[in-house]
């Protein structure tokens, strides 16, 4: 299941899966350009990346930055299947 972690105000959107049965977890960040999407995909806790489309290097330094800075809470929501269900909420 795709659950959102959050909408940036130019409405780049993070969301995230649930944990699979070895603790992995895939994140897709999608932002609308005219035409289409700006894409990137990765896998926590691995931060292996899965596809990268459309975003500049600094761009995806800032992403990568805020899914470091994240990837706990990422993980603890997608373990309890989605933060409506995660304990600490």
């Amino acid at each position: 299941m795709k659950h959102s972690y959050v909408v940036f105000p130019d409405e780049t959107e993070v969301t995230y899966s649930d944990m699979d049965s070895i603790g992995n977890v895939r994140i897709r960040i999608e932002t609308p350009v005219d035409g289409g999407f700006k894409s990137f995909g990765c896998t926590l806790p691995s931060y292996e990346i899965m596809e990268s489309v459309g975003y500049t290097e600094e761009e995806l330094n800032r992403l990568k930055e805020f899914l470091y800075n994240n990837a706990h809470l990422i993980l603890e929501y997608a373990a309890a299947g989605g933060f409506e269900n995660a304990a600490a909420v």
